[in-house]
């Protein structure tokens, strides 16, 4: 770590990603921590140990893919002779669930419904739509513009046994989920939630519920960073408002390295806060107090405090002190924070670590001075077939948290980049990609 009198200069943004990315390797949950088994409806969110091998086709037979009837498709390589097109007769029903044992012969077809096991004899689909049906007497016109082996789901398309089915680091989302569930499994092996203790500092900070008085604000941040916490599955230990007397601090923060792999709290790290946080950090731990080269947010404190003995040797807490305005603290988060527990919870999939950018078109200009990176929030319009239009809040104040519940939206302004006029193309990150 670098020592607190060393970080003068303000760091980039990438700078600051690569720090976190080699201080939380050794962190890492991974190769740690021991596997958890959990019923499938309670890994969302959560981090797979181990390679999912799947251990049986998916889907299990040949089926068809939509409701119409089954057929031997060799046929439809012969045009019809007499331009009126193809005639099967009908000879049963084939029901998802209930497959129809016979086997088809030349000139026969199947009702059959969509996830209905195709019958021996038969390849294709055509969709009821295009048919005409008179009794048992099935006709397809000669322009249907079928073709052997249509609408037939085959066996082990979408997986095949032995396959791996999800790579261990897969963090379970709802598609994750479901795929688990149509290998018949009921649970899974999962790597534990990540521990993360939340705290709030400042005499100035009211509890919501309490009653307003002169000088105070209510604490947002704290209900803010527990939201965006549960969203990435971690167990959070929020200790709430901590008096902002050093010895209540150090004690609390003692106590809290040995319960948690995280410690996250917001405000008291800039240069020239009066209250004392920032020096009991620096008593406690390997803490680096930098300055950052974006907006918004600016200062952000980062290090190791140890448990306290006897697991001192043993462990030691990663700790992150936020910037105190909201949408500061909000947007430190999202940059630094989320990809550095991410990590820490073993999560591999690079879509999850660094969500995917687009390229948008500015409806405005954007002031904007080469030597940091800005994340203005905006609104972003989607358009088929042409590029997205992007529009940035006029309001971009740091306190200003309502433009962020407003925002869909975050401009990616890259370090080196200078003002952006109107029509310009931009970096735009999706707030759902990220939150």
């Amino acid at each position: 770590m670098t020592p607190p009198a060393a970080a003068a200069a303000d760091l980039a943004v990438a700078q600051v990603q690569a720090r976190l990315q080699a201080l939380a390797a050794p962190l890492a949950l991974t190769g740690r921590a021991r596997p958890q088994t959990l019923a499938l409806h309670e890994a969302l969110g959560r981090v797979l140990a181990q390679d999912l091998i799947s251990p049986l086709d998916v889907p299990p037979h040949d089926n068809a893919a939509m409701d119409g009837y089954a057929f031997d498709g060799q046929v439809l390589q012969d045009t019809p002779t007499d331009g009126r097109g193809w005639q099967w007769q009908v000879v049963g029903t084939a029901l998802a669930g209930r497959p129809w044992t016979g086997t088809l012969q030349a000139g026969q077809a199947l009702r059959i419904m969509t996830g209905a096991v195709m019958p021996a004899g038969a390849d294709t689909v055509a969709p009821q739509e295009l048919c005409s049906r008179e009794g048992d007497t099935l006709r397809l016109p000669a322009d249907a513009g079928l073709r052997p082996g249509a609408h037939r789901r085959l066996a082990g398309e979408d997986l095949a046994v032995g396959q791996c089915a999800l790579p261990a680091g897969t963090r379970l989302g709802p598609a994750a989920v479901g795929l688990l569930a149509s290998l018949g499994l009921a649970s899974v092996e999962v790597l534990p939630a990540l521990r993360v203790v939340l705290f709030s500092t400042g005499d100035e900070l009211l509890e919501p519920g309490q009653p307003p008085r002169p000088g105070a604000i209510y604490d947002s941040n704290r209900y803010t960073l527990r939201a965006l916490l549960a969203r990435l599955g971690c167990e959070v230990l929020d200790l709430g408002q901590l008096a902002d007397q050093p010895n209540v601090l150090e004690a609390s923060l003692r106590q809290a390295a040995g319960q948690a792999d995280v410690i996250i709290t917001s405000g008291g790290v800039s240069q020239g806060d009066a209250d004392h946080l920032r020096s009991v950090l620096q008593r406690m731990g390997q803490i680096d107090f930098w300055r950052v080269a974006m907006r918004p947010g600016r200062p952000l404190a980062v290090g190791l405090l140890p448990a306290p003995a006897p697991e001192a040797a043993a462990r030691q807490a990663l700790l992150f002190g936020l910037p105190g305005n909201p949408v500061a603290a909000m947007v430190s988060f999202l940059v630094f924070v989320r990809p550095t527990l991410l990590q820490l919870m073993g999560c591999s999939a690079p879509a999850e670590l660094q969500p995917p950018v687009l390229r948008a078109r500015s409806l405005n200009p954007i002031r904007k001075r080469p030597g940091r990176t800005e994340y203005p929030r905006a609104w972003l319009h989607a358009h088929p077939g042409r590029l997205p239009e992007v529009q940035v809040a006029a309001e971009q104040g740091s306190g200003l948290l309502s433009g962020m519940q407003a925002a869909n939206a975050l401009v990616l302004l890259p370090h080196d980049a200078g003002p952006v006029e109107a029509g310009d193309e931009v970096d735009v990150l999706l707030l759902d990609s990220l939150i």
